[in-house]
């Protein structure tokens, strides 16, 4: 992969404080200079939205990298993602999501000089990476960072790490339709 400037800046755009915690360790250890991004219209309701930007804030204030915000534009989101409403998690829907916040944040990485951009999304099980990389370098091209956060237990990392520092931890994906999802399956379980 070329280097720009023979620099490795990398921008890393952060779906929460938990993921963020074992990725911006991953980049630093493999010698990338990481800034935070925090674009996620995505996440509902906005008090969600809030609290996930808080723990995000902390973690980027423990490992000491600027972290840049976006308004959460949840109307653009919607217009972008609300067809796809009734897909399950993992369809048609969540590629949207990704493409709208990897191009935002591929955006960001042109403006304001990063050489790298990756995803936290990476780090879920329950998100297929090689969907992720394939919209990521469709976007970015080799500025995308395909690097799958998951591996070598970087999930199991980040929740050691989220429990150490006491950040909160959802438990749904962050959208409308998944919480919609999550509380049918709990209601259908009573």
């Amino acid at each position: 992969m070329p280097e720009l400037n023979n620099e490795k800046k990398a921008l890393l755009h952060i779906c929460c404080g938990v993921c963020a915690s074992y990725a911006i360790e991953a980049l630093s250890s493999k010698g990338y200079s990481v800034t935070g991004y925090f674009y996620n219209p995505n996440i509902y309701p906005y008090k969600e939205y809030l609290l996930r930007e808080q723990e995000t804030k902390k973690i980027a204030k423990f490992y000491k990298i600027k972290l840049l915000n976006s308004n959460c534009d949840f109307t653009r989101w919607e217009k972008n993602c609300a067809m796809f409403k009734d897909e399950k998690e993992g369809g048609a829907r969540c590629n949207a999501c990704f493409k709208l916040r990897l191009k935002e944040t591929y955006k960001k990485t042109k403006n304001d000089n990063f050489n790298y951009f990756t995803t936290t999304l990476t780090i879920s099980s329950h998100k297929n990476s090689q969907r992720i990389f394939k919209i990521g370098k469709e976007i970015g091209d080799n500025r995308f960072l395909a690097i799958d956060f998951k591996k070598k237990d970087g999930f199991k990392k980040a929740v050691e790490i989220s429990k150490k520092l006491n950040l909160y931890r959802q438990n749904y994906c962050g959208c409308i339709y998944s919480l919609r999802d999550r509380e049918k399956r709990v209601e259908d379980k009573k």
